[in-house]
């Protein structure tokens, strides 16, 4: 390769932002793996996806494996409230469990139309992507990244970006259980204000 500078992957961003968290790397739950509580994707290869769900163990019946699957918001008000469910049970080949992938280069909003073309024969991996980069943030899973290098995740956004009585640029962000809870019961969730260069959307 000849002639010009290969492009920053940190360019517009501050040179004190700290890279960026894992990505979802979409895994086939046929492989195997405790399912109860994790996040997963249902669909059809070629057809589509589901997200925003939770799964519960394997079960046999006859010569099939299925898998119970529920809407995220149902599971955390029954594990809230210890109450049963009912879960539709899932095909186990049409289930993709969401584990964390390597961490790469910060990415930011696709430069072209081709650059977001996917394969249909499975979920997509689904980079992080800095708040100060989103259109929007509120209702958003979001990552926040600590100062020892750890990620604390089932996060969502209640805010958008606005300046802290300190002069920070931030969100306010809750828990997962806080943000589902504050439908159910209308109680306001408690949160906490994070600087936005060690936010990302999940």
């Amino acid at each position: 390769m000849t002639g010009g500078a290969l492009p920053d992957p940190f360019a517009g961003h501050p040179d004190w932002t700290p890279g960026p968290p894992r990505p979802i790397a979409p895994t086939p739950a046929v492989m195997g793996g405790q399912l109860r509580g994790r996040r997963v994707l249902i669909g059809l290869p070629g057809h589509g996806w589901r997200s925003d769900l939770r799964a519960d163990e394997k079960v046999v019946q006859g010569s099939r494996t299925y898998v119970p699957v529920i809407p995220e918001a149902e599971w955390y008000r029954a594990e809230a409230e210890q109450t049963e469910v009912f879960a539709p049970l899932v095909p186990v080949e049409r289930v993709w469990v969401e584990e964390l992938g390597m961490a790469g280069l910060p990415t930011g909003k696709p430069a072209d139309v081709m650059s977001r073309l996917v394969s249909l024969d499975e979920p997509p991996r689904r980079n992080p992507v800095p708040a100060l980069d989103a259109d929007r943030l509120t209702g958003r899973r979001v990552i926040n990244l600590l100062d020892d290098g750890g990620e604390r995740r089932d996060l969502r956004a209640v805010t958008e970006l606005h300046t802290s009585d300190t002069g920070d640029i931030c969100a306010r962000v809750t828990t997962e259980l806080d943000w589902y809870r504050w439908a159910w019961s209308g109680k306001p969730p408690r949160t906490l204000e994070v600087p936005v260069h060690v936010l990302w959307i999940e």
